[in-house]
């Protein structure tokens, strides 16, 4: 027996659109949707599995850019080895899945591609507040948290002014999204983190000069 069991890309692709159609979107303090049961609860457990032990950071920046070499990013060379990469990625990939994200977002898909991150936060991980670059043209961050602490690990969110005004459940395997804009503030309020803070950044990204952290990097996303 092969452990740990991986969905097809079809199925991923299928929970997936599902969860795009049923999400809840919320207006303030900017967009944002909610999803839940964003997943296969299979593909979940094999993201957790995954052989790739979590950087042990000690003090940071704020930001993620202070250890980039030990970022874990789904690039060709994950894919070949772990098939849950792969087959995540091929998901993501999918017409249909870049369809029902236009549909949802408002966005053009076309030409973009799939950038994918595993994070394992460990204690001493903050990020200050930020907005994301316009090349990203949607970020969704899916939680993957476990334990005890992990309703308290969900992304905090702040108002024109950086001003902290609530936090994003960090229920396992649900999943938020937005899009870059003038004030879409967010970030990790520093605050005790015992175990390990599993989540994914999953974005499509057009002219992204990193090509080392794309899926694809030479097969842009099509709607068909």
């Amino acid at each position: 027996m092969t452990y740990p069991f991986v969905p097809a890309p079809e199925t991923i692709a299928s929970q997936f659109i599902t969860a795009l159609r049923k999400s809840r979107k919320l207006e303030k303090p900017y967009r944002r949707w909610a999803l839940v049961d964003s997943f296969p609860e299979a593909l979940c457990t094999a993201l957790l599995v995954l052989p790739i032990v979590p950087p042990m950071l000690g003090s940071t920046d704020g930001t993620r850019n202070t250890y980039n070499a030990r970022r874990t990013f789904f690039t060709p060379e994950l894919r070949a080895r772990f098939p849950v990469c792969e087959n995540l990625s091929r998901a993501l990939q999918r017409h249909d899945v870049a369809r029902q994200l236009e549909e949802t977002l408002e966005i053009r898909a076309d030409g973009s591609f799939v950038r994918v991150e595993y994070m394992q936060d460990t204690d001493g991980m903050w990020l200050e507040p930020h907005r994301d670059i316009p090349e990203k043209l949607f970020s969704m961050v899916l939680y993957l948290c476990t334990g005890p602490d992990a309703k308290d690990w969900g992304t905090d969110i702040y108002d024109d002014e950086r001003r902290w005004v609530g936090r994003s459940p960090a229920d396992f395997n649900t999943a938020a999204i937005f899009k870059a804009g003038p004030n879409t503030w967010h970030g990790f309020d520093k605050r005790p983190i015992e175990g390990v803070r599993r989540l994914m950044e999953i974005n499509y990204v057009s002219n992204w000069r990193d090509r080392e952290q794309l899926a694809f990097p030479d097969t842009p996303v099509s709607t068909g």
